[in-house]
């Protein structure tokens, strides 16, 4: 069955949510990191076409749907990388293709370039995450977010190429409805938090340890991304020894969503082939 079910375990005592669709090899598909984003906003055009071939995971990260509203202020990322490996371990998975988008896929390039890698990663794949953020009025959208439905519009303006996502009433108040959930802004909003006189952290870096990474790996590029610099997923796929790159034709920060169909096909191909 390709429909998914929405259900919750407990991982170490923590409600984690998640979507789960189809049977055989499992796929792990991890969202953005964007105010108001969850499992079915990242993945609700994606998990039907996986589920025909797959058993398809789509986890609620920490902090986001309805998993648990928690932040760690020393280790936010690691806290979330150590979440996902346990919620594999929780629901039997040994083995797996991931898929992530923005956040998700920073946190599994962080995991896999690690010294000792968590995830248990038959494959990665990483959609529009991994390289170095550009400082603009997009950005700033997305780590300014007042909770408001302005903002919201503003955020939604950012990830998407197509003028038609933010001039969307009701996709601009479904997210702004996720963002204002009990505890949601909060959550995201607190990872921000500095102490008085501190300046503000720098945005996430792409230099990592490539070389380290062991399984094959895909990084796809939106060709009209407002939020990464062009040619950043071949220079670093070049850098992987089992990596490839792709650029998605009329797409921004969430190809996913706005050209399902060739990010589906292009994850059903490359799965195919690493199987």
């Amino acid at each position: 069955m390709t429909d998914a079910h929405r259900k919750t375990v407990l991982v170490d005592g923590l409600a984690t949510g998640y979507l789960e669709a189809g049977q055989g090899d499992p796929v792990v598909l991890l969202h953005g990191g964007e105010f108001g984003v969850s499992a079915d906003l990242g993945w609700e055009r994606n998990i039907a076409a996986l589920a025909e071939h797959y058993r398809v995971l789509a986890l609620d990260m920490l902090g986001f749907g309805r998993s648990a509203k928690v932040i760690d202020f020393n280790d936010g990322r690691g806290m979330r990388i150590r979440h996902i490996a346990r919620f594999c371990d929780v629901v039997g998975v040994d083995s797996a293709h991931f898929v992530g988008n923005s956040m998700g896929a920073v946190n599994m390039f962080i995991d896999a370039t690690s010294d000792s890698p968590l995830l248990p990663a038959a494959s990665l794949t990483m959609i529009c995450g991994g390289g170095e953020i550009q400082r603009n009025e997009h950005s700033a959208a997305l780590y300014d977010y007042d909770a408001t439905l302005p903002g919201m519009k503003r955020i939604v303006e950012a990830l998407f190429a197509d003028p038609a996502y933010p001039n969307d009433v009701a996709y601009v108040a479904r997210r702004y409805e996720s963002s204002i959930a009990p505890g949601a802004w909060e959550a995201l909003a607190a990872a921000r938090f500095r102490r008085p006189g501190l300046e503000p952290p720098p945005l996430p870096s792409s230099k990592r340890c490539y070389e380290r990474i062991a399984v094959p790996t895909m990084v796809i590029e939106g060709a009209s991304d407002k939020l990464l610099p062009d040619g950043w997923a071949a220079e670093i796929a070049k850098q992987i020894p089992n990596g490839r790159s792709a650029v998605i034709d009329r797409a921004g920060h969430c190809p996913q969503i706005e050209q399902p169909d060739a990010v589906n096909e292009l994850l059903l191909e490359f799965f195919g082939e690493v199987s």
